[in-house]
């Protein structure tokens, strides 16, 4: 059969390859990837930290998404020669060592397909990720640190850089809430599809008779603004309050009052900055958080009045997105794409990739109204 050929699987694998590249346009990659080179070697270039910062993150990102089709392109070549190696010689470990490289091939373009549906119109931005623990008193708390941990090993395995700007600490154990970006190109794209709530089911390590326990855990994600955007905020509608920086179990990190929390009275959104000594460079950062999340507030809004113009409201998604089961049997499965894994483990240290690949393939389909 030609599903059972592995020439013909290389084949499919190749032209999928290549529609990728078409859509990724690995041109003007390049073009972009020469001009931030000679922006990066200017001497002036650090005068301006953020812009530096945005230029070489840039950079290294273009520098990899290319690298990356290269290496997946010159991988399918030396595989074809391995399973005519494996046939001539008719060698079982070459073989298996050629059908191993093949399914990680597979996945591996996958992965690029997958990122050539990240065309929304804030898919490209970096992300600004909250997390607040809900349900579950001190369970639910240890859940927002679980939960926070994983994110930031997700962007730590990727090499995306991460800032951490507020962490409020449960008295026993856990958080009661974090908000921290990550810092690379289409982070908002990947990571929007993790918004909801996330549901924890295990044996509590806090309850003395070791009974299960369901705690609960809400994700917020938004794109980081960008000077194009424009949100105003009317000063008069914000409540600024200023505090000392605390740690676990309430231990005070800084001696002057230097954290920063801001209330948008209109809307109720709350955002706090602990990660500066400075009281105005957290103001500042907690003002930007403020103007990402009031800016995808603005969007969501314009999405469902097209929604119910178009009569598609029932079509909302729902809160619940995934659900994390570690007693009694292992489980992590997302209630909409039904996605579900046993390595519950990995999961947790940060390995998502096939979850967030099931949701971005879902949120397409539906913007697209396409059946799922």
């Amino acid at each position: 059969m030609a599903d059972d050929d592995p020439a013909e699987q290389i084949k499919e694998l190749s032209a999928t390859l290549a529609s990728v590249e078409s859509v990724m346009d690995l041109d003007a990659k390049r073009t972009e990837i020469e001009q931030l080179r000679e922006q990066s070697a200017d001497p002036d270039l650090w005068s301006d930290q953020d812009n530096a910062q945005k230029v070489t993150r840039r950079l290294s990102w273009l520098e990899s998404e290319v690298n990356r089709v290269k290496t997946i392109s010159q991988r399918l070549e030396d595989l074809a020669v391995l399973f005519e190696l494996a046939a001539s010689e008719d060698d079982p470990d070459t073989r298996t060592e050629a059908d191993t490289e093949l399914g990680s091939l597979r996945k591996d373009v996958g992965e690029l397909e997958v990122r050539t549906l990240l065309s929304g119109p804030y898919d490209e931005r970096e992300a600004l990720v909250s997390i607040n623990s809900q349900a579950g008193g001190v369970d639910a708390a240890d859940w927002a640190q679980m939960l926070q941990r994983m994110y930031l090993r997700w962007a730590e395995t990727r090499g995306y850089p991460t800032d951490v700007y507020e962490t409020s600490y449960a008295e026993e154990a856990g958080i009661k809430s974090t908000t921290f970006a990550v810092r690379a190109p289409f982070a908002y794209g990947t990571l929007r599809g993790e918004h909801g709530t996330h549901r924890l089911v295990r044996i509590s390590p806090f309850d003395n008779q070791s009974r299960r326990q369901t705690s609960f855990a809400g994700v917020d994600v938004v794109p980081v603004v960008e000077q194009s955007d424009h949100i105003d905020i009317d000063e008069s509608e914000l409540r600024i309050d200023v505090y000392r920086s605390s740690g676990p179990g309430g231990q005070g990190v800084n001696t002057t009052d230097s954290a920063v929390r801001i209330t948008h009275l209109p809307s109720g959104i709350v955002v706090s900055c602990q990660n500066e000594r400075s009281q105005i460079q957290n103001r500042a950062t907690a003002m930007n958080v403020l103007q990402a999340k009031l800016l995808e507030r603005k969007r969501q809004e314009e999405r469902a009045e097209i929604d119910e113009l178009r009569g598609e409201g029932a079509r909302s998604w729902g809160t619940q997105m995934r659900n994390y089961v570690l007693h009694p049997y292992q489980s992590v499965k997302d209630v909409r794409t039904g996605y579900e894994t046993g390595n519950t483990g990995a999961v947790l240290d940060g390995d998502i990739d096939e979850l967030i690949d099931a949701e971005i393939r879902w949120m397409r389909s539906r913007e697209r109204g396409e059946d799922v």
